[in-house]
């Protein structure tokens, strides 16, 4: 367990496991969840928009210009239905010469805020290795809604296929702690100006902003988070597609004139008057 992450050797790997590998010098992580037999199921974008075992657009350029992604030892690595971003690579594949490393689950809060990087450690726990192998698959065979950097990406995936657990509101920042992470840095920096005056120089400046850094960190992990549900692999999609229906919802109400949704509550308030 180290503080920027928990590597581990391959001999060491369970199926069911949470996996994932560092990309760009460290700049970003992709995760996967183990299923055995030197086998990873991850999510990228779609077949259509980019290459297996990608999860950003400047990973998918890089590997469109190496040309060809078949792999020589497994010939069902790179299973990926047509309208799905749910992929089946093998371990090397996934890695492609990246170092391998393990999610912790149930860690300690002291534990999960020393970390010096989102997207490492969850204080959630994880449900048994064979109903995370299970969601996996599942997921292959259906997919995982539409790729998103912020509210849906593969350290999303690997997390719902480890506890279940999805937001039963609308989509925001998802579950990711990677995506806590990005957004958290530059508002730790912004809610912490105020406090310049405060701070004992540039040392207390960072003191402070590294302190909200954390505590923003902390209150988006998907164990502490109080606006999460268990949802069932099977009912995933009627859960998606609520979500889904609901967002579209409110943006046509907010694409709305200002006289014509006034208009469509005047009923309202006449029916009430009398």
């Amino acid at each position: 367990m180290g503080l920027l992450s928990h590597r581990v050797e391959r001999a060491e790997m369970k199926p069911g496991d949470h996996i994932y590998t560092w990309r760009a010098a460290y700049t970003y992580s992709h995760h996967g969840i183990y299923v055995g037999g030197s086998k990873v199921v991850h999510f990228t974008r779609k077949k259509e928009a980019g290459a297996a075992g990608l999860d950003s657009a400047i990973a998918i350029s890089s590997l469109m210009s190496q040309g060809s992604d078949e792999c020589p030892t497994f010939p069902d690595c790179g299973f990926q239905l047509p309208d799905s971003g749910v992929i089946l690579t093998c371990l090397d594949c996934f890695l492609r010469d990246g170092s391998l490393h393990g999610f912790e689950y149930g860690v300690p809060p002291a534990v999960f805020l020393a970390k010096l990087r989102g997207g490492t450690c969850t204080t959630a726990h994880s449900d048994s290795p064979d109903t995370v192998v299970h969601r996996a698959m599942y997921l292959l065979q259906n997919g995982f809604g539409n790729y998103d950097v912020f509210e849906n990406n593969c350290e999303d995936f690997a997390l719902y296929c480890k506890t279940g657990l999805l937001p039963v509101d609308e989509p925001g920042i998802g579950r990711s702690g990677q995506a806590s992470s990005a957004i958290g840095v530059p508002l730790a920096a912004l809610l912490s100006t105020p406090f310049k005056l405060l701070a004992a120089g540039p040392l207390g400046m960072a003191a402070v902003t590294a302190g909200m850094y954390c505590a923003g960190r902390y209150i988006t992990d998907i164990g502490v988070r109080k606006d999460v549900v268990k949802v069932e692999v099977e009912n995933l999609s009627a859960h998606l597609g609520w979500r889904r229906a609901k967002a579209e919802e409110e943006l046509a109400v907010r694409k709305q004139p200002h006289d014509k949704v006034t208009k469509n509550l005047l009923p309202l308030k006449r029916k009430r008057e009398r």
